[in-house]
């Protein structure tokens, strides 16, 4: 008896199971004659498992379909999904026996149902990873749910509207979450039960993605309205989010990011985001913006951060939540370059700001070192973030690096960021060097009585019952403790301490070469001198750091 006839005795006795195992052997032999060169054989064997493959496939769906009705399946609301599917009525033990039953001789003719299927093509330039087909039962399971979607979304009705993909991405999400528990507690077991390594509940939400990526063909139409591009991004995004922490879906199956990575869709949306960021000066111009927005709260106000450069910032962090989902480090890397040119132009403001304002001193200028320095800071600790390490890895590979490039990559002494870390401390080194500048000429000026003090004919201490501060040093120790004041109140507390740190060498230089260098001193004049260090200009420092008076040695050498 040949294996055709074989089948259609299985038939005939209702041996549904022997005729499917049969057919599978069938389809099993198919592809191991796929290399041979015998045409006509290959064409015969070909035309049999198709034939059959038909008629059990379409007996067996008809069955499944019915079971599954009895079942009230399909799902549409969660309230359906929790008194249906697991504990109405018709959820007998046979009704589930029979599903069970059903869904096993389906999955038999996996084997012939691929090798017979045409695999869908994929909007054109759309370049998903590499799938296999969604399950046969799992197949005549989102049926219906198909039928209904392209009802909606892909025909005349209201439902099936450009300016609203947030209604069709929703009803997705939807219907995963109404058919899960059914999945994973009915579905689930039968694979189990046959050693079937398959997920059914990310097989079913494949099934559902293959459906959204079909209207990827309404991208084109909105490609140039920025407004309906924009939403249509901000949409997926929110889309593919749920989908991976709420539902679990892996980001290595077919999404919609792969939508938006393909190459028309991904420049449009880097020209988007480019054009919508690019609003850095307007972020700058108000004199607010550079106002922090927790500066009456103390212990929040440590970084004196100007609102827009956290609102810079913020953007900056969004932006990477945006991208970091991109399924190929090339997309990644293009978005990080959009990234640098905006952190670049920030930096290109704020430096045409600081030219701009000629007190070194006052409120904007302040502000702006303020924003230099947190920028720096943040983009200093995203260096240690994983997600732009493995960027960096990756760039690296793409490019040509020298020894000691390729040792501070491996070190993780380097990120890809340093190019834009270095300008900005250069800028805030700059700045803060202009501060110091400022600063050390006043007290210059206040030191002149000091210098010109005729230290070597002062009175002896015997004439004097209690040492005071010589009234020639008053002017230099009042400018100091006014800047001082005035820049601590304006500067965070990093950055103050690195002025009055540079401040201090350069006084105590000054004290040591244009006072006590250049004037000679008696007893008295050298003990009064001590007393103005020691005991007023080191505890106007120390009011800052305790161990403030090593930064005087020239003094201190003086004093020795």
């Amino acid at each position: 008896m040949g294996v055709s006839d074989s089948i259609q005795q299985y038939l005939m006795t209702n041996n549904v199971p022997e005729a499917a195992s049969t057919l599978v052997s069938m389809a099993e032999l198919d592809i191991q004659l796929q290399e041979s060169s015998c045409t006509h054989l290959l064409g015969f064997m070909r035309a049999i498992v198709k034939f059959w493959h038909k008629i059990l496939k379409d007996r067996l769906t008809s069955d499944f379909e019915e079971v599954l009705a009895q079942l009230h399946w399909p799902f549409i609301t969660p309230f359906q999904s929790q008194t249906t599917g697991l504990s109405h009525p018709a959820s007998t033990p046979e009704t589930h026996a029979n599903l069970e039953t059903l869904f096993c001789q389906l999955l038999k003719l996996q084997t012939s149902d691929e090798l017979l299927t045409e695999s869908k093509q994929p909007p054109e330039n759309y370049s998903p990873p590499a799938s296999t087909s969604v399950l046969l039962p799992i197949q005549v399971m989102l049926t219906p749910l198909q039928k209904r979607f392209r009802y909606h979304f892909r025909g005349n009705q209201q439902t099936n509207v450009l300016s609203k993909p947030e209604w069709y991405l929703a009803q997705v999400l939807l219907w995963i979450g109404n058919h899960t528990q059914f999945l994973d507690e009915k579905v689930q077991p039968i694979l189990d039960k046959v050693s079937c390594a398959v997920n059914a509940r990310l097989e079913f939400s494949q099934g559902l993605i293959a459906l959204v990526l079909e209207k990827a063909t309404d991208i084109p139409r909105l490609l140039y309205n920025d407004n309906l591009f924009c939403h249509l991004v901000d949409e997926v995004l929110l889309f593919e989010r749920e989908l991976h922490s709420v539902h679990g879906y892996p980001s290595t199956f077919t999404n919609c990011m792969h939508i938006l990575s393909e190459e028309t869709c991904f420049q449009r949306w880097l020209t988007v985001e480019r054009k919508f960021a690019l609003k850095v000066d307007s972020m700058l111009s108000s004199e607010a913006t550079w106002i922090s927005q927790y500066k009456d709260i103390t212990d929040m106000d440590e970084m004196k951060v100007p609102d827009c450069a956290e609102t810079f910032m913020t953007l900056l962090l969004v932006t990477t939540d945006r991208y970091k989902s991109l399924p190929t480090a090339c997309r990644k890397l293009q978005f990080l370059e959009l990234q640098k040119d905006l952190g670049d132009d920030f930096r290109i403001l704020t430096q045409v700001m600081k030219e701009e304002t000629r007190a070194s001193l006052g409120f904007w200028y302040c502000a702006i070192l303020n924003a230099v320095n947190y920028i720096s800071t943040v983009l200093a600790d995203w260096a240690d973030n994983v997600f732009f390490q493995q960027l960096q890895q990756v760039f690296a590979e793409n490019n040509t690096l020298s020894k000691l490039q390729l040792g501070q990559l491996a070190s993780m002494e380097s990120s890809v960021f340093d190019d834009m870390i270095n300008l900005l401390e250069h800028l805030k080194h700059d700045m803060l060097t202009h501060q110091v500048d400022h600063v050390f000429r006043e007290v210059k000026d206040a030191a002149k009585l000091c210098r010109k003090e005729r230290w070597l004919s002062l009175p002896s201490q015997a004439e004097q019952a209690v040492m005071s501060l010589s009234s020639s040093t008053c002017p230099l120790l009042l400018t100091l403790q006014d800047h001082l004041l005035q820049l601590e109140q304006q500067l965070c507390f990093s950055l103050f301490k690195v002025f009055w740190q540079m401040l201090a060498e350069k006084v105590d230089v000054y004290i040591y070469q244009e006072i006590i260098l250049a004037n000679h001193f008696n007893d008295r004049g050298a003990a009064q001198l001590q007393f103005d260090m020691t005991r007023n200009l080191f505890p106007l420092f120390s009011h800052y750091f305790k161990g403030s008076e090593y930064y005087f040695n020239q003094k201190a050498q003086f004093s020795s």
